[in-house]
């Protein structure tokens, strides 16, 4: 990639983003929602996994959250308090589809129409994710995302809410971060279903991509207004280690980035994947005309970006490290038959208290890189942010200093990105509210609203003061 050069701490101030630059805060059903047996809703992978012994940290599951279902028009009140010009969610399939006949049910339907109506109400734009991990159990149960099938209900599913939301959706994602979905769900087993499958792991990397490239067709179909379609992917920007470091950040770029983008915008798979992963798969779960389907035009690709992950080759006798996934535990050490594996070793800090280090650079390094290799897609960073071990004051404030010079940080990296050419059209900070931490449960706090959690009350953090002010004159604040 095409490193970063300029002020090393990117603690700059006075950066004006143009007019048309759309700043924003994002979430997910699971994470926010609760109700989750209410009005229809039957079981996703997440509330089978999280009810798992052991799964997750203390036995925290999403059903109550953060209460969204309940305090929508509250919480709706509280974006435009904020000043959003976009706010992206994302929609519980097994709310809208409860049981395997398909029966589409009505209350789901509405309940996502008044929270599209009440953001056009508010001047805010309305950003929908189809898929945030939320598979229905029993779709699962049938094969979840290692079976084609899955991509057939997947498609169906995008018909009907092309359907009911189409004529006021502004833009409509496909999936969020199909990666975790794929190897941290089938194949390193830390989020739901939770299976330590390499070669389902695969197939689930295709079957992601194929329901990708059937939702959208499956959007344009139905959809009455004039939406942006777009996918949403989490990118590991590598560093390498050691001998063979190029080796290890090739195999790891080729499976973490490589795997999605290459066939979702150039309709192909890379051929060094294929090759890698040819003990663990033949890959013919590709059929005639699936990479066709896949490699969909996208009016903005969305960009997930949190901190830099360091790789090298594995010599089988330092310990592989293991940490919680979202973008570093290593889909290169799930792969038998290899000689010299992939492991992710310790970055240097500061870090967040997810352990994840603090790299402003890695995304202007990101946004740049992407820019350059598919130079006609416009690009959109879908989630940043920071989770710290945040304290409530005696006045009942939240003060955040960390939070706050995090986002300054990295809002100042993508202004240097845009400075040096990077088409991005916008930035949604993660997240609006403290939620469900998928394993942490809810002892990761990244929300620039506090929720407390005993009497989900909800309080603007210093941060959150700070992105008001922000969004309010487009001028980064010191």
């Amino acid at each position: 990639m095409n490193r970063p050069t300029g002020n090393a701490d990117y603690r700059d101030s006075g950066l004006v983003f143009p007019p048309s630059f759309t700043f924003g805060s994002a979430t997910a059903s699971y994470q926010i929602e609760g109700a989750a047996a209410e009005d229809g809703r039957t079981p996703s992978i997440w509330d089978t996994f999280s009810k798992t012994p052991g799964k997750v940290w203390n036995g925290d599951t999403g059903d109550v959250a953060c209460d969204h279902y309940h305090r929508v028009d509250d919480d709706l009140d509280l974006m435009k308090d904020l000043g959003l010009g976009a706010y992206r969610f994302s929609i519980a399939w097994p709310r809208i589809q409860p049981t395997a006949d398909g029966t589409v049910n009505q209350a789901g339907l509405d309940f996502y129409s008044r929270l599209v109506d009440g953001l056009l109400e508010r001047g805010i734009r309305p950003v929908a994710t189809l898929y945030h991990w939320d598979l229905p159990q029993y779709l699962e149960d049938a094969g979840g995302w290692t079976s084609r099938a899955t991509t057939d209900a997947f498609e169906r599913y995008a018909e009907i809410m092309g359907t009911a939301l189409g004529d006021r959706v502004h833009t409509w994602t496909s999936l969020n971060e199909p990666w975790c979905s794929a190897y941290l769900g089938y194949g390193q087993g830390g989020h739901a279903p939770g299976r330590t499958e390499p070669a389902s792991a695969l197939s689930a990397v295709h079957h992601l991509n194929l329901a990708h490239g059937r939702g959208i067709q499956a959007l344009r179909a139905t959809c009455t207004g004039d939406p942006e379609y777009s996918v949403t992917l989490n990118f590991h920007v590598l560093r390498g280690q050691g001998d063979g470091a190029d080796e290890a950040m090739r195999r790891i770029d080729a499976l973490a980035n490589r795997a999605f983008t290459h066939p979702m915008l150039r309709g192909e798979y890379p051929a060094d994947l294929l090759a890698d992963t040819a003990e663990v798969t033949d890959w013919s779960f590709v059929q005639d005309g699936d990479l066709a389907t896949i490699n969909q035009p996208l009016d903005v690709l969305g960009v997930n970006y949190y901190s830099t992950a360091t790789v090298r080759l594995w010599d089988g006798v330092s310990e592989k490290q293991q940490n919680d996934g979202h973008k570093g535990t290593s889909a290169g050490t799930a792969w038998p038959g290899s000689d010299r594996l992939v492991e992710f070793v310790e970055q240097p800090g500061p870090y967040t208290a997810m352990g994840w280090n603090i790299a402003p650079e890695g995304l202007e390094e990101l946004l740049v890189s992407l820019s350059e290799q598919f130079p006609e897609q416009p690009l959109m960073v879908t989630e940043n942010g920071a989770a710290f071990e945040d304290e409530v004051a005696e006045d009942g404030s939240v003060p955040d200093p960390e939070r706050t010079d995090y986002l300054r940080r990295h809002f100042t990296a993508a202004h240097r990105a845009m400075e040096r050419g990077v088409d991005l059209r916008g930035y949604f900070v993660w997240s609006l509210l403290d939620n469900f931490e998928w394993g942490y449960g809810y002892a990761k706090r990244f929300g620039i609203v506090r929720v407390d959690f005993d009497t989900l009350e909800r309080t603007v953090k210093d941060s959150g003061h700070w992105y008001r002010e922000l969004v309010r004159t487009r001028t980064l604040p010191a």
